[in-house]
């Protein structure tokens, strides 16, 4: 498996809080304001992962760009890139594998999430719920209790900037952070390329 896993090359946005105790493997690029948590796994092991801004990732969340499985490799692979928006709640211990996941969604505690699994806008994925269908969740969606029943919801989740704040502040007197990376780099312009992806969903 090892192998399998793109040369590390992690870039952090400034105004980005990423613990040092948080694992992050591959081509990861972090956008401003995400709040990565202690013991947070991000791998890019099928290609890149870009996260946008203003996300939070608590701890023992795992994200996750992997091939399928079974999957038998080939040096024909494409690496396919596995693209976060922004203002998304991933809560303790859940699971993301979706190649895109666009603005404004929460996974709840041990939620998981598919390959092939598109969250589009405002959708939640109820504590212990799996979300594994082809092709993409509407927009609102909520997925709830143990027969991870489905209905709509009409207002988009709470707004997390008030906790994104308070996590800013709090996490750096009791963590070491990882060091953000220069705005002249390559992590610049693929946060600006998530920001372009929101904004025409």
């Amino acid at each position: 498996m090892t192998s399998n896993v793109h040369r590390s090359s992690v870039k952090i946005s400034p105004g980005a809080v990423v613990c040092v105790e948080a694992e992050i493997r591959g081509d990861v690029t972090i956008g401003a304001r995400t709040v990565v948590h202690p013991r947070a796994c991000i791998i890019a092991e099928a290609g890149p992962i870009i996260i946008g801004e203003s996300n939070l990732i608590e701890e023992q969340v795992l994200i996750i760009n992997k091939r399928p499985d079974g999957h038998v490799s080939s040096p024909d692979d494409k690496p396919q890139t596995l693209i976060i928006g922004s203002d998304n709640v991933f809560e303790v211990g859940c699971r993301c594998e979706s190649l895109k996941v666009g603005d404004h969604n929460v996974l709840e505690a041990k939620a998981v999430i598919g390959r092939e699994t598109e969250l589009t806008r405002g959708c939640v994925i109820g504590a212990f719920c799996e979300a594994t269908s082809h092709g993409p969740l509407p927009e609102n969606t909520i997925l709830y209790g143990e027969r991870h029943e489905q209905r709509r919801q009409y207002e988009k989740p709470p707004d997390q900037t008030l906790q994104l704040d308070f996590l800013m502040k709090i996490l750096p007197n009791y963590h070491r952070l990882k060091k953000s990376t220069k705005s002249s780099d390559r992590g610049e312009e693929r946060t600006a390329s998530v920001k372009k992806t929101s904004s025409k969903s």
